[in-house]
């Protein structure tokens, strides 16, 4: 638009700059990892030719005929380098961009699930692992870059076969995957655990070039299905195989002995005496310890052929295979007994144990384990009624005892449900106008089978299962509310009064005043009608924790009762902070008291005394004649218990009983102008 000369001079000098400059910038780029800039270092070497040809004409420095065709022909063949070079990034960068990106995804992949590259080079039969194996298992980088013989040393040797013949599978059958769990043993001889998958790669003549896949420490996975397979069958305090374990090895002892007349198994069950009372009044975690100390000491009598088992809290089971002579094996059996007694240090006591011992021989004709136990347990249980500290071979005869004591628990566990365990009532009398005071609940299971049983025949079972929790429970209600009923129908000064043993169990758990407290709510009672009946033993087993268990069950309404006065412990000390308000006397001081001058009498006559002293009543059990009961008024006892006065009844027998009783009182109370008398 001005001067045509100036724009052209610009135009060279602008080309000139655009030349070198593009030309240093391509070099600069070429040279740190750019490759498209590398493709173009030809074309504009050609370009800074022409521009300097260019230059060279322009100035008059090249007059030739020939310049001008030969600069225009280089400048279509640089405008066509440009062109191609052009497409060639474009149609490059499409497809080199989707394979790398995929590659890169693969890697990052791999890299982000944390797992080690497993790679086998057949033709060369290299294998590689990444350097993160090496670490783990601490070797040094490039230690286990190695043939696939010297690998497989690095395997467990219980896995190198296994891994072997996965990877020759592979290159037989040219296809398939490897996915096995295999150990690589460490730098310090230990062994890691790893997952490897891998597959193999293929070449154009079908032949396997190569391996490849990853691996993945897996090591805590496994101590984690060790540690739970470890829990299901062994018991988590001693070690020990636990019952399904034991029952487990007790179906291939029989097998055996079924093939071979020459094993003959014993089964013997240890069953510690009175652990239950112990374990309550040393606590816990002192008595685990003791279990611990027991299992070791019965670990160390036996041979590696030998089981022992913890199948219960406190019994363990052996199956004896070491020993087939009768006579040893009853000897090996009082070792057992003998190595029981002997003390425990705990601290600065001594703990004395005892243990119930029974024996019985699985031979040939023993078809099932059940009846092998049983026979066991049969035996066990037989020493216990014996007296404790007792060994016992299982003898036929025992199956036909009129109480099985297995199939008793089970009956037991179901006698609640179906309404078996039925509640009566034993009168107590009061002695001054010989009119029935209260009664005492005793618990009766009238048993499908065996008829009705007494409570020495199923409570010490409902002990030791737990279920006297349950069923005291029941008692505590049902009684309750019982007694409400009758106290609606006889209103009066003295109401009458129920008593109800509590056992041992139910005197240790806190939850006991929780149900007292849950008990007297649901039901309107006399304060201090309904009786808490304990045994003088009972409480002495903890009388610190059964002091503070009394005096809430106090605070909340009940009565206590101190049954079986002057047969325990008769400590004066701790009777005077239990806070009783009724003495039961045992029934050795009353039988055949009446008319004696003996020291019985005197002894029953000291401790309705002290009683009193004490601000209790006193009931006296056992009477059994009319000279009993005017023995003991005379000496100051305030009621009477016994069969001469009522056997225990139902309640229905019970209202009648004291429905003269309602009578007598309504006529004698002037009735309401606008009631009718009743």
């Amino acid at each position: 638009m001005f001067d045509p000369a100036i724009a052209a001079g610009i135009a060279r000098l602008s080309l000139l700059v655009v030349t070198f400059a593009g030309f240093g910038l391509v070099l600069y780029l070429s040279t740190h990892g750019f490759d498209r800039a590398v493709l173009l270092i030809p074309t504009w070497f050609l370009l800074t030719v022409w521009v300097l040809a260019a230059g060279f004409v322009v100035a008059g420095a090249i007059t030739n005929d020939l310049a001008a065709p030969a600069l225009l022909g280089g400048l279509e063949l640089i405008v066509m380098l440009i062109g191609f070079t052009v497409m060639q990034h474009a149609f490059a960068g499409v497809s080199a961009e989707g394979l790398m990106s995929d590659v890169e995804r693969r890697a990052l992949a791999v890299t982000g699930a944390g797992e080690v590259v497993w790679d086998w080079d057949v033709i060369r039969d290299r294998i590689f692992v990444s350097p993160e194996a090496e670490l783990i298992l601490g070797f040094k980088r490039g230690a286990m870059e190695t043939e696939a013989q010297a690998w497989l040393e690095f395997v467990h040797p219980s896995d190198r076969d296994r891994i072997r013949l996965a990877l020759d599978a592979i290159l037989d059958q040219r296809r398939g995957r490897i996915i096995q769990s295999l150990r690589l043993k460490t730098e310090d001889g230990h062994y890691f655990w790893f997952s490897l998958r891998a597959r193999p790669v293929v070449g154009t003549d079908g032949e396997v070039l190569r391996v490849v896949g990853t691996m993945n420490d897996i090591t805590e996975l496994k101590v984690a299905e060790e540690r739970l397979l470890q829990d299901a069958v062994h018991d988590n305090l001693t070690g020990l195989p636990n019952r399904e374990l034991f029952l487990d090895r007790l179906d291939a002892a029989i097998n055996f002995a079924k093939t071979d007349e020459k094993i003959r198994p014993t089964l013997i069950i240890v069953d510690l005496d009175r652990f239950k009372q112990l374990n309550t009044s040393v606590g816990t975690a002192a008595g685990d310890s003791i279990l611990l100390t027991v299992s070791r000491r019965l670990s160390r009598l036996l041979k590696p052929q030998d089981t022992l088992a913890r199948v219960a809290g406190d019994q363990f089971a052996i199956i004896l295979l070491s020993e087939r002579e009768p006579d040893r094996i009853t000897a090996f059996a009082d070792t057992i007994r003998r190595s029981v007694r002997a003390p425990i240090g705990f601290g600065e006591r001594q703990i004395f144990l005892t243990a119930s011992i029974g024996l019985a021989l699985v031979d040939g004709e023993t078809r099932e384990r059940a009846e092998i136990l049983k026979n066991a347990e049969l035996a066990m249980h037989a020493a216990k009624q014996a007296g404790n500290d007792r060994i016992e071979v299982f003898k036929p005869s025992m199956r036909n005892d009129k109480i099985d004591r297995i199939s008793l628990e089970s009956d037991l566990r179901r006698a609640l449900e179906k309404d078996e365990i039925i509640i009566m009532y034993q009168p107590i009398v009061r002695l001054e106008d010989r009119r029935i005071a209260g009664f005492e609940s005793l618990l009766r299971w009238n048993h499908p089978k065996l008829g009705r049983l007494g409570p020495a025949e199923f409570i010490p079972i409902a002990e030791e299962t737990g279920l006297i929790i349950e069923i005291g429970r029941f008692v505590l209600d049902r009684s309750a509310r019982q007694l409400a009923l009758w106290q609606r129908a006889i209103r009066g000064n003295n109401p009458l009064f129920l008593s109800v043993n509590i056992s041992s169990r139910q005197l240790m758990r806190h939850d006991l005043i929780q149900d007292v407290k849950s008990v007297l709510s649901r039901h309107t009672l006399a304060p201090g009608s309904l009786k808490l009946e304990l045994t003088e033993s009972l409480v002495m087993e903890n009388p610190e924790l059964a002091a503070q268990m009394l005096q809430k069950i106090r605070e909340l309404g009940a009565g206590l009762s101190l049954d079986d006065f002057g047969t325990g412990y008769s400590s004066l000390a701790y009777l005077q902070r239990f806070p009783f308000d009724t003495i039961k006397i045992d029934q050795q001081f009353v039988k055949g008291s009446g008319g004696k001058r003996g020291a019985r009498p005197v002894i029953l006559r000291s401790i309705v005394q002290l009683a009193h002293d004490l601000g209790m009543d006193v009931v006296a059990e056992g009477a059994e004649t009319d000279s009993d009961a005017v023995e003991l008024y005379q000496i100051g006892c305030e009621y009477v218990q016994g069969f001469a006065f009522g056997e225990p009844m139902t309640a229905e027998e019970a209202r009648r009983l004291i429905s003269p009783e309602v009578t007598d009182r309504a006529s004698a109370r002037p009735a309401p102008a606008s009631t009718p008398a009743t």
